[in-house]
């Protein structure tokens, strides 16, 4: 009996062991689901390996990035990896997360609202973040280090440091910060390195003044009054570049106020897993030892020794470059083409059908561009490899011809698949090959989940190519103006039409001077499987004058259909075509609205113009109800389509100057959009439910399939 109780507790402690093996490889679904939503925020990067949207177990696969204690998600680190899109809004379900690090990415929008509860390091640092700090900042309580450095965050940062006694280290250097500092900074007794340099602070320093600070720097901004005696115990201390009040004698102490170095944030690599957060970017050393005269020789003969190996070396590119000249253009792509890889084809090996045959140039040694400044994030791609992926250019390959040229898809060795798009140019003198990597080195850095991501570029032979990630063969035209497709519901159009706004929000705001799309209409409006719109040929307008004859005139073809677009102010001189954008984009909204092209030419002669049709019919509610796509009419309230129109209005006032900025626009249709969401329900003026209508993010399965390929960017 004895050995039978003991075979049956060893089945049960065996039993027991068993289950505790599953659950240790288990990941909690919360976190699940947190990281699932930020891969999907993310645009599904293939750089995280074994991540994916269907369930998946974190943990016990090890997914990219992803380390966890038990069932629990502890680090998040992805820095480096040249991720692009958002940060999703589902972080605050990792609750065991200590660590969160997606610096040096491309990642825009705003910082979640809600964050990891638990988290004690948090580095969102190099990236395209906007907006201002997260006004819940304060329940992470238990948040030692915050690195926002080199973003593009704004306005005042507000009161949110309230409670964080245990704070040590704060990095919100090189962004757009403005306002007084909170007053909460005076509450942060463990804070000892502070980081605020190159933003726009104004007013006191004087709640600093009692913290235990080790490393301060308020360089470059616009700090005024006294400064505070207690600054003097600092040991690493840069304060210049400001406006304080200096009077006579004043500081008491000696402080450099034109010492002009930079203090090191947070510096480097921790040597234990409890110090400062790994992998913070190094601006400089610590303060500077002053050289006496051995040291100062010895300086002065350093440089001296380098400028003269610069000079020999620079000599030697210039030899080695006149002498490439000659033999290049016969000898450099069949070097790099391994011909057991390529297809059997003419002897001509720099012969691609579909692309204008090379005019190689004798001179063509001045178009090296070497001093110019890589494009971030782009790959450099050789015409050999774009030959490869897209089947040396074939008809097969070809997605449609646009106004700056053709476009092909493109299935690379390791299965990627992008889309590849041939602008046609003249030969073109080094100064316009200047400004066309001028253009890719703008079109690389506008990473934005509703705009088209640049992969990379080829400038060999040339040819001037663009390589894009590929999104599906539709185009907002298609689905609006195509029988193949079932109409759009309501609050499709207005997610689509938030999106889009979004996108332009971001060119006209995040840079300096903002950048403008140039080409805002429907046919440039992608949208993916989930229906997210996506602008492409963002920027690429101005590369219209630069392209070949034969690309000009498919260019003034396709112009014709897009004249419902072209806002009054066309032709005239202008520096900021922002304004222009705003305009095609209250066109846009007409349409979305309407169901109607801008321009169409088979319609009555007072009809043609959508403009100038709707106009006169927009200031009741009789004739705006008239204007409505039959498809939709029935959906929409008299409330929601009088807030719908005041923005339709705004964009296409005639005069330009009177139109808003984005960011009115973005607010003004997130309100119309929160408010239509209520009123879908039918509990606000009877307004009926879409029998059709479905989440924004998976519409996609109510649309025949395209009848025609409609990819490329008209």
């Amino acid at each position: 009996m004895a050995n039978q109780s003991l075979h049956w507790g060893f089945v049960v402690i065996v039993f027991l062991a068993v289950l505790s093996l599953q659950a240790s490889a288990s990941t909690d679904a919360p976190d699940v689901i947190a990281l699932q939503d930020l891969y999907k925020a993310l645009n599904n990067p293939p750089q995280l390996k074994k991540w994916r949207l269907d369930g998946g177990d974190p943990c016990g696969e090890s997914w990219t990035g992803v380390s966890c204690a038990g069932p629990s998600v502890i680090h998040l680190k992805l820095q480096g990896l040249n991720l692009s899109g958002y940060l999703g809004t589902q972080l605050h379900f990792l609750h065991g997360l200590k660590h969160l690090d997606v610096s040096s990415n491309y990642i825009v929008g705003e910082i979640p609202y809600a964050l990891p509860p638990n988290a004690t390091h948090i580095n969102l640092a190099y990236n395209y973040l906007s907006q201002s700090v997260p006004l819940s900042l304060p329940s992470v309580e238990l948040l030692r280090h915050l690195n926002l450095s080199r973003n593009s965050l704004s306005g005042p940062v507000g009161n949110v440091f309230t409670g964080l006694q245990n704070l040590k280290e704060i990095d919100l250097s090189y962004n757009n910060f403005t306002g007084d500092l909170p007053s909460s900074f005076g509450s942060l007794t463990n804070l000892t390195k502070l980081f605020l340099q190159n933003n726009q602070f104004t007013g006191s320093v004087v709640y600093l003044a009692t913290l235990p600070l080790t490393d301060l720097n308020i360089q470059t901004n616009h700090f005024s009054g006294v400064i505070p005696t207690q600054f003097q115990l600092i040991p690493n201390l840069w304060i210049d570049g400001n406006q304080f009040h200096l009077g006579e004698n004043y500081p008491a102490w000696n402080y450099p106020l034109d010492n002009g170095s930079f203090g090191q944030n947070f510096n480097g690599p921790p040597a234990t897993e409890s110090s400062a957060m790994e992998n913070y970017p190094k601006v400089n050393g610590h303060k500077k030892k002053r050289l006496g005269p051995g040291g100062i020789v010895c300086v002065v003969g350093a440089v001296a020794l380098v400028v003269t190996c610069a000079a020999i070396f620079i000599a030697m590119l210039i030899k080695r470059s006149r002498h490439s000249c000659s033999v290049r253009t016969t000898t450099r792509v069949a070097s790099e083409v391994n011909p057991q890889l390529l297809p059997p084809r003419s002897p001509s090996l720099l012969h691609i059908p579909p692309i204008s045959n090379h005019r190689i140039e004798k001179n063509s040694a001045r178009k090296s561009f070497s001093k110019y400044k890589a494009p971030v994030g782009a790959k450099i791609y050789t015409v050999t490899e774009l030959q490869l992926a897209t089947n040396n250019f074939g008809e097969e390959n070809l997605l449609g011809e646009g106004s700056l040229g053709s476009v092909y898809r493109a299935e690379f060795p390791n299965g990627q698949i992008f889309v590849v798009k041939n602008i046609n140019m003249v030969s073109l003198s080094f100064q316009e090959e200047e400004q066309f990597l001028d253009v890719i080195w703008t079109a690389s850095r506008l990473r934005h989940p509703n705009i088209v991501t640049l992969i990379g570029y080829c400038v060999e032979h040339e040819q001037h190519l663009l390589v894009y990630e590929y999104i599906r063969d539709l185009s907002l035209h298609d689905v609006l103006h195509s029988d193949g497709y079932k109409p759009l519901s309501w609050n499709i159009r207005l997610n689509i039409a938030l999106g889009v706004a979004r996108a332009l929000e971001f060119l006209h705001s995040t840079f300096s001077p903002p950048v403008a799309h140039g080409n805002v209409k429907a046919s440039n409006v992608l949208l993916d499987k989930e229906l997210m719109p996506r602008l492409c040929d963002t920027g690429l307008a101005i590369l219209r004058p630069l392209t070949s004859n034969s690309v000009k005139m498919k260019a003034s073809e396709i112009a014709i259909g897009d004249t419902g677009y072209i806002a009054p102010e066309h032709g005239e001189p202008v520096t900021d075509n922002t304004k222009s954008d705003i305009y095609a984009f209250g066109v846009l909204l007409l349409e979305l609205l309407t169901g109607r092209r801008p321009f169409d030419g088979s319609r009555p002669r007072e009809e043609q113009s959508l403009v100038k049709w709707a106009s006169s019919r927009m200031h009741d509610n009789e004739g705006l109800l008239q204007m409505v796509d039959p498809s939709i009419k029935r959906t929409l309230t008299s409330k929601t389509l009088s807030r719908f129109a005041d923005v339709v209005l705004l964009c296409i006032q005639a005069d330009k100057f009177f139109r808003p900025p984005m960011s009115e626009i973005v607010s003004s249709l997130t309100s119309v959009l929160q408010k239509f969401t209520a009123a879908k329900s039918g509990a606000m003026e009877g307004a009926e439910v879409d029998p059709f209508e479905r989440s924004f993010r998976s519409t996609y399965t109510r649309f025949i399939t395209s009848p025609t390929p409609s990819y490329i960017s008209v």
